[in-house]
């Protein structure tokens, strides 16, 4: 059964406890950017994060993909690094890629991409920073 990630923090500590795999949508080459900044956090914590942005060719070494479909592993987190505007479509992908969470970044939210994911059986997360909430759950490190 799917959760609402925005309103259950239970579910929230589960997903960043139980998930491993993390393809990061909208992923920037540019350390400026908080998207790269996010991601570099998230793998220094263990996860294995793929950029999906078809834009770049990789990321420090790690290939992008141009799509959610091209990765060559099963994601347990889509992170969204887009406009609200993209987030519905990013949903349908995640479903079609079997990804156990959608976990849409600050200032990105869209209310038909969650009752979507939620009625997909995925868990969802919209207008939350992974990396604030990791940082809060688990303290800093």
């Amino acid at each position: 059964m799917s959760k609402d990630l925005n309103q259950d923090e239970a579910a929230r500590r589960a997903v960043l406890e139980n998930s491993k795999v993390i393809a990061m949508v909208g992923h920037s080459n540019d350390h400026y950017y908080t998207s790269y900044q996010v991601a570099a956090y998230l793998r220094e914590h263990g996860y294995v994060v793929y950029p999906v942005n078809p834009h770049i060719d990789e990321v420090e070494g790690h290939k992008s993909y141009d799509t959610l479909r091209d990765i060559p592993a099963e994601v347990d987190i889509v992170n969204v690094f887009r406009k609200s505007q993209f987030l519905f479509s990013i949903a349908e992908e995640a479903a079609v890629i079997g990804a156990k969470s959608l976990w849409a970044q600050l200032g990105v939210f869209d209310d038909d991409a969650r009752h979507f994911a939620l009625g997909a059986g995925i868990n969802y997360a919209q207008d939350l920073c992974i990396r604030t909430e990791h940082e809060r759950i688990f303290g800093k490190k």
